[in-house]
């Protein structure tokens, strides 16, 4: 039950004053975390005049569990709870009446979804020297968490070169190999295409097309009707006088 192992967070804060004709407020960083495993700390600051900070004890955050109505175990509250802090929509509401220095009250407001029950925790405005303290302390886990995030960018870079690198080793190792590969795969087909070959000698005409049965038949019918097509009657005749001619020639003599 321990909150030890939780993970900090930072965000942005949507700030808005409660009270009518305030001033313009500047932009607000929040950070969550467990100051002691049995404890967690918020602190939401502009860096300049408003800094505020809260602590909620175990038994705390259980009465908040109720106030929320958030059923289940353990686990699952904080779980929701570090969620709606993640979810991009906090807000922190500045209360009192606006003065020069900034507000005297704030609350952080957080919601995982619309529709699901809404995170609200009272802040305390800092002062002074505890003022300073939580706004270095914010900034330097701040820094902390951006050189860890900026660290394990590179490590994972170096490992994606160093798979890069040992991709482009065995593919460089593999290219030979595929090259005797497409080389047996050419030579089965040549292997294959000759014994067709060799087991169908006569399918192939000179032409390289086979003729069908049917084909030739049309083609030797063609050729007999052309051999004893008829000679053109007016042609005929004519022979036939010539003939006649000569025939009654040799008579009268």
């Amino acid at each position: 039950m321990g909150l030890e192992d939780l993970e900090p967070i930072f965000g942005e804060a949507k700030a808005q004053w409660l009270a009518p004709n305030s001033p313009p407020l500047r932009s607000f960083l929040f950070r969550v975390y467990a100051s002691s495993p049995s404890s967690l700390r918020v602190q939401v600051t502009d860096f300049h005049s408003n800094t505020f900070e809260a602590v909620r004890s175990i038994e705390q955050l259980e009465d908040l569990r109720d106030m929320v109505g958030i059923g289940g175990s353990w686990s699952e509250f904080i779980d929701y709870l570090f969620a709606s802090l993640k979810s991009g929509d906090v807000k922190l509401l500045l209360e009192g009446e606006s003065r020069s220095h900034g507000a005297p009250y704030a609350k952080l407001t957080a919601q995982k979804s619309k529709g699901l029950p809404l995170i609200s925790i009272s802040l305390t405005r800092l002062e002074d020297v505890a003022a300073k303290e939580a706004m270095a302390s914010l900034s330097l886990d701040l820094f902390k968490a951006f050189k860890s995030m900026h660290n394990l960018l590179i490590h994972e870079q170096e490992q994606c070169c160093q798979l890069t690198k040992v991709i482009s080793a065995e593919q460089e190792k593999n290219e030979p190999i595929e090259r005797q590969l497409d080389a047996v795969l050419y030579s089965n087909r040549q292997k294959l295409q000759k014994m067709n070959d060799k087991s169908n000698p006569g399918a192939m005409l000179a032409t390289g097309v086979q003729e069908s049965p049917d084909k030739l038949a049309a083609q030797n019918k063609a050729s007999s009707k052309v051999a004893k097509r008829v000679v053109p009657a007016y042609r005929r005749a004519k022979v036939r006088g010539v003939l006649l001619q000569d025939t009654d020639d040799t008579g009268d003599n």
